[in-house]
Parts: C-alpha cells; structure tokens; sequence
C-alpha cells in the first residue's frame, strides 16, 4: 500500500476524507469482489457527510465549491477508485436534487436524520407523460453508478408531449432492479447495474428541467449538472492517477538494487519523471481552469462559452493523461502490475473509467471548434456545441439529439 501522498485540505469535508483513507483502502479488494462498496465504507460515508457534498448549507450539506469538492473526491479517489466513482455520482444527483426539486419534495427527502441517497442515471432518457399532479414515466436505463448504495433514483425523461428533458426523482422500489447486470472489467465497485421503470407517477415536485442552471438555493448551482458532472470525473482522474503513480514509486523503491532491475535504469528514470510531468501539468489545469470559474462566480459573474469549454478539455486531457499513466505504471510494473494487489484493480478501474462519455471524441472536437473561433453564437448543452436563441425566443434551450445519447 502506498498511501503516502501528502493531499491539501481546505474544508471539513476533505480532512474528513483524509481520515477514512486507511478505511477505503482497507476494503479495496471487498468492493471489487462484491459489486459494491464495503458496508463499513458506506457507512463511513453516511457518518461524514460524504454523500452530502454538494447539498445545501441549508439542508445540513457542505455546499462546497468547485476546488474544494475536487480535493474531495481527489482523496477518496485515491483509496479506492470505485468508492470515489460512487461519491461523485451520488453526491452529483444527491447534490442537483436538493437544489433543484420542488420545495415538497426537498422537505420529504432531506429532513434532518434521513440519510437519502439519490443515484441513477442522466442519459439515454425513458418517456413520460403529462398527467394531472406529474408525471407517468417508463423507461430502461444502464450505468446506474452507486445504485445499490441509494435509496432513490436519479433518471432522465423526455416529455413526450413537449420534448422537454427532465429529470425524475424515483424511489428505488419502484423501479426493477437488475442486481446481477454490472459483469464488467473494472470500476466493479461501483455497482452500476441497469433498472427499469414501467408506468410510474413521478409528482411535478420531484422533478426538474434537465439543463437548469437554478441558483435560487445556491450560487454554486448556476453551474448546471453537466458542470458539476465535470468536477466528479475530474477529481476522480487526479486522485486514481496520483495513487496509480505512488504505488509504481512504491514498487521501485522495493526493487531497486536487485540485479537487471529495471528501475535502476536510465529508461525507467526518464519515463517516471515523464509520466510526472504530464500527469502534474494535467491536474494543474484542472485546478486552473475551476479556480478561474470561481472567480468569475466570487464576481458576480456568469461562466463564458469559453470557460466552459476549458473545464471540459481540462477534464478530457486529464482522463487521456490518466490512461497513458496507467499503460505506463502496467509496463513498468512488470509482474506485479499481472498480480492481484491495488496496481492491477486500479488498472482495471481506469480503463473503465475512461470509457465515459464525458471524455468522448464529440467533447474534443467541440472544444477544437470554440477554441478556434469557429463556435460564434453558441453555447454549451451538456457535451456539444447548440446555436443560441434567436433574440425572439431567448431563454429557449435547444437540445443536441446526441446529448442524449447511452452514457456508454
């Protein structure tokens, strides 16, 4: 194990994270064997508001800002990628729910001492339609991370009289669950199996358009989900990444002076402060790109086209950084990265992790056509590029059919 690294802590939140390090590591090999989180971990979480994060002051959350959530989900991210995935997902629609729903539906779900835990999926979307009081929704949804650690539902629907995409608020035993459907090569921690809705009313109060930006109980919320989608998988590239690259320091320090150890070698060294520097100069812009955002926010201000689009390639660099880390920490690994141990979990984890969508070939090519001046009169909706409003209908949000493409 190599839990050595020195992490900044700026709130309550991230001390607290320090502190369940040991206990998240501990379990790595429980949560990768058994589909899910270790009970001991979750309820480690529960305990420490580590669900909380993105909750309201208000509601008994921490309400943290960008920076501060990213050391978050940095540290638990080191312990145990898949406890990191599941924080971030269900801190994200935990988090968006609080701040979006109807206040019914907010007083329900967060009265003090209930521990809710909202996760799901905000992709591929079911259909609903309009009836008197909400909604009937039906659906099948996949990649549903931390699932089987929530007790609510997190799901994107379209309005099939409107198109309107909304998301819905569900409790679990409405939906079929499909315990057994998450048979994957890494990331098995997280749980995230598919489940299926079918005819169920959804109350208005436990909804809510799908891209607002509703700051009424928040300025961080301006932001908008696929802002605070940004923040989870940026966080969790940094904190795999770091960890990926102590344990190979790890395993150099045991080896060396061995006879034909390859760590002794010019190659080795060059490699390992290579893979350092681009995975440094990687985290910096995330932190650069967010620490730019909350000055804007600290402003007054409202976030750019192109601080959106920074925070976007940022994250996408980041997760090519990280999988080019974890080739190189598997090569020099020799054996041990074969092995059973955290190198070889992690390995896995993060050739699922960079999977996501959020990471994908259309996020690159829209920030190549922002940063190069060729995006005039556009703005971002989830992960691509839409054309603005015309001054007739302003405040109409337009909506990117691959937007709401499989999270795959």
């Amino acid at each position: 194990m190599a839990l050595s690294h020195t992490f900044e802590a700026h709130s309550p939140l991230a001390e607290r994270a320090l502190k369940l390090l040991p206990l998240i590591d501990e379990h790595l090999e429980y949560s990768d064997d058994h589909g899910e989180l270790a009970p001991e971990v979750v309820e480690a979480f529960h305990e420490n508001g580590m669900f909380k994060m993105w909750v309201p002051e208000a509601l008994g959350g921490s309400e943290l800002t960008p920076i501060k959530s990213l050391e978050v989900l940095e540290i638990s991210s080191y312990g145990d990628a898949s406890a990191g995935w599941v924080q971030m997902a269900s801190c994200l629609s935990t988090g968006v729910g609080a701040a979006y729903m109807g206040e019914s539906a907010v007083d329900a779900l967060y009265e003090p001492g209930h521990r809710t835990v909202i996760a799901g999926q905000g992709t591929r979307p079911g259909f609903a339609k309009t009836v008197d009081g909400g909604y009937m929704l039906t659906g099948e949804w996949s990649f549903a991370s931390g699932l089987k650690h929530g007790n609510y539902i997190h799901t994107l629907g379209i309005i099939e009289e409107t198109g309107e995409p909304r998301i819905f608020v569900v409790p679990v035993d409405e939906a079929e669950l499909f315990q057994d459907s998450w048979d994957v090569l890494g990331l098995k921690g997280t749980g995230s199996i598919d489940y299926n809705i079918d005819n169920v009313f959804v109350p208005e109060e436990y909804t809510h358009f799908a891209f607002t930006r509703d700051g009424s109980r928040g300025d961080i919320y301006k932001l908008g989900i696929i802002a605070f989608a940004v923040i989870c998988h940026s966080g969790w590239a940094m904190g795999v990444g770091r960890r990926l690259l102590d344990e190979l320091k790890g395993l150099a320090q045991s080896k060396t002076g061995r006879a034909g150890s390859q760590v002794d070698s010019d190659k080795f060294h060059h490699d390992f402060a290579v893979a350092e520097a681009k995975f440094r100069a990687a985290r910096a812009f995330v932190m650069e790109s967010w620490r730019d955002v909350e000055e804007t926010f600290n402003a007054g201000g409202e976030i750019s086209v192109e601080q959106d689009t920074n925070i976007r390639l940022a994250l996408g660099h980041i997760t090519s950084t990280l999988l080019d880390v974890a080739n190189f920490v598997y090569l020099a690994g020799g054996t041990t990265a074969l092995r059973r141990g955290p190198i070889e979990t992690m390995l896995r984890d993060v050739h699922a992790g960079t999977q996501h969508i959020t990471s994908g070939p259309s996020m690159w090519q829209n920030c190549g056509k922002q940063l190069a001046g060729l995006a005039e009169g556009m703005h971002w909706i989830l992960l691509d590029l839409v054309p603005d409003a015309p001054a007739d209908d302003a405040g109409a949000d337009e909506v990117a059919e691959s937007e709401l493409a499989p999270a795959g």
